[in-house]
């Protein structure tokens, strides 16, 4: 059974808010109530793919302490550079 595109944003919206660490939560909860349900199957498969990996990794990649891998640069550029207020 195929996951349709309602229930992949919901179930992506609450994997960005409960991370395991705050500081995560916080940034792709934040930007996913911003901009999940606007994007399309390329960003959801990116954002999908982003947040599979490990919190410890995504908050380096964030701050700026180590570099993001190049498959998941673009996104991290964005979610540095559209911050939301909340």
């Amino acid at each position: 059974m195929t996951e349709s595109t309602e229930s992949r944003r919901k179930r992506m919206h609450i994997r960005a808010w409960r991370r395991g660490t705050k500081e995560m939560d916080l940034i792709l909860g934040r930007y996913a109530d911003a901009h999940l349900a606007a994007m399309d199957a390329a960003a959801l498969e990116a954002f999908d793919a982003l947040l599979a990996q490990d919190d410890h990794d995504l908050y380096q990649w964030v701050t700026g302490q180590v570099a993001a891998p190049d498959e998941f640069a673009p996104l991290i550029e964005r979610l540095v550079a559209r911050p939301v207020n909340g």
